[in-house]
């Protein structure tokens, strides 16, 4: 006989359907798109012995897209992509606490994903001021000097991206669509443009896979032991690699989840995993340790003088104008991708009903306005290497419920319709999988923040603090919805009056 089939509890987004596997994806570029910063600091910081750590880590991203598809088409109705699974696979066992695991891991998501639209918008305006030729004057807020133009430009560019995020996902898609298509078909070019171009790549470069110093790779760097200063730069990568992932946050508004989920998905990681690792290694096989810059500009205009020859401002400016839109369309999702997680923790009871709202268009709008506002003052930083450490204390944290709830899932209700089921065995890969991101958190988090290995060699642990201290947050916001939304609702609905004869 065939098994019983169950059925999951969850409350569902509400948002309307109005696209499919290609707006997923595309939108989900944007996390894919993060390559043009890290590829130039992995290489520049940790030279060829970067290479086996970026696909280790890259590996366990498409791994994560895999355990999404799933997902996602298990539950069509949620919304907020991967934040938003963990809480049906804990109700199961432990409804109280699966609440606190619905609003840790969706809050911090969020801290992981928002600052990505600030830190895009203050690169992005420096390529506009440097081609410009605009004014450098600005102040210090704590030790991160921000030109004025920068705040103008950031702010300004943060407020313009609310509009196609506003206007609704089929709006929003076709917008990411160009964005997507100007940014990734000449990034994908440049990835192999070596190819065609043989004599120019040395494949001596990655012979050994040795440190930017020529040391071997197992020799001690920045005043720690190999192992140490892979894991705490793997807090760095899964910062970027693992986001490939944004496309989950669009499967719940796709027409049809069970198909749309697994190609949006598969086809993300698949091309993550080749965008990843081939522009590094290109960087590396062309360029060499030595000859790599940690400024993406720099580095990719030398990286395409060295395969077609001096293309002089010509290739200055397209390079330019490349990454700046590549930039723009991740802060796009930054605006979109958590403002529906935040909604969906809203429907599900974790977090004020501000965040329920919907417009005319069908998208959470006070959630993005939210997000907006709290972007404009991240700006106020002023530097990646604040930004970045402050930003991936919340996001390696969402994985870790996610991928426990993977398991869960499997072994508490493995009779739940699952339109894409992968191997039974995957869901030990999973659990082994949190437990590795744990270490990379918990051990290459504080060192990577208190070590002169971060980006800018400086301490940054003031915020990796700030991140935790963010992350608390989230509980007076629970209990505010908790303690006060909740009650003033339970005393609004009026009780039925008694019948004359009782």
């Amino acid at each position: 006989m065939a098994p019983d089939v169950d059925e999951l509890d969850y409350a569902g987004g509400g948002l309307p359907r109005e696209t499919n596997w290609w707006g997923a994806f595309v939108i989900g570029l944007a996390g894919t798109i993060l390559v043009t910063g890290i590829a130039p600091v992995m290489v520049t910081s940790l030279g060829a012995s970067a290479i086996p750590s970026i696909v280790l880590i890259t590996l366990t991203g498409w791994l994560l897209c895999l355990f999404l598809a799933e997902l996602s088409a298990m539950m069509p109705e949620r919304t907020g992509g991967s934040p938003s699974y963990a809480y049906p696979a804990f109700k199961t066992r432990w409804p109280r606490v699966a609440e606190h695991v619905n609003g840790f891991t969706a809050w911090a998501y969020w801290l992981g994903w928002f600052p990505v639209g600030p830190l895009n918008m203050i690169l992005a305006s420096f390529y506009i001021v440097d081609k410009f030729k605009l004014s450098q004057s600005g102040f210090t807020p704590i030790h991160t000097p921000i030109a004025w133009w920068t705040l103008i430009i950031s702010i300004v560019g943060l407020m313009l991206l609310f509009i196609p995020a506003y206007l609704g996902i089929r709006f929003g898609a076709l917008f990411a669509t160009v964005l997507g298509l100007l940014s990734m078909i000449p990034l994908t070019f440049l990835a192999i443009a070596w190819i065609f171009h043989p004599s120019v790549a040395h494949v001596s470069n990655l012979s050994g896979f040795k440190q930017a110093d020529a040391t071997g790779f197992f020799s001690p760097l920045f005043g720690h032991g190999w192992l140490t200063i892979y894991i705490a730069f793997m807090f760095l990568l899964t910062w970027n690699v693992i986001a490939m992932e944004a496309a989950a946050c669009y499967i719940g508004e796709c027409k049809d989840p069970d198909r749309d989920a697994k190609i949006a998905m598969n086809l993300e990681g698949g091309y993550g995993v080749f965008i990843y690792t081939l522009i590094p290694i290109s960087f590396i096989l062309v360029l060499g340790a030595k000859g790599s810059s940690a400024d993406p500009k720099t580095i990719f205009v030398n990286f395409a003088d060295k395969v077609f020859g001096s293309g002089g401002s010509t290739v200055d400016w397209l390079i330019a104008f490349m990454l700046i839109v590549a930039l723009v369309l991740s802060a796009l999702n930054a605006i979109t991708g958590t403002a529906r997680a935040l909604h969906q923790m809203s429907v599900d009871g974790q977090f004020p009903r501000f965040f329920q709202h919907q417009n005319k268009h069908g998208v959470p709008d006070r959630s993005m306005m939210f997000n907006v506002v709290v972007m404009i003052a991240v700006v106020f930083m002023g530097g990646a290497v604040e930004i970045y450490t402050f930003s991936n204390v919340g996001y390696l944290a969402s994985f870790l419920p996610v991928l426990v709830g993977y398991y869960l899932l499997r072994r508490d209700r493995p009779n739940v319709r699952r339109p894409f089921r992968l191997p039974e065995w995957m869901k030990y890969v999973a659990l082994a999988l949190a437990a590795f991101y744990a270490v990379i958190y918990f051990y290459g988090g504080p060192v990577y923040a208190s070590c002169s290995c971060s980006l800018a060699g400086r301490n940054t642990l003031v915020y990796y603090f700030i991140g935790i201290g963010t992350l608390l947050s989230y509980l007076p916001l629970y209990w505010y919805r908790k303690k006060v939304e909740d009650k003033k609702h339970v005393e609004a609905v009026p009780t039925a009056l008694p019948s004359p004869g009782s």
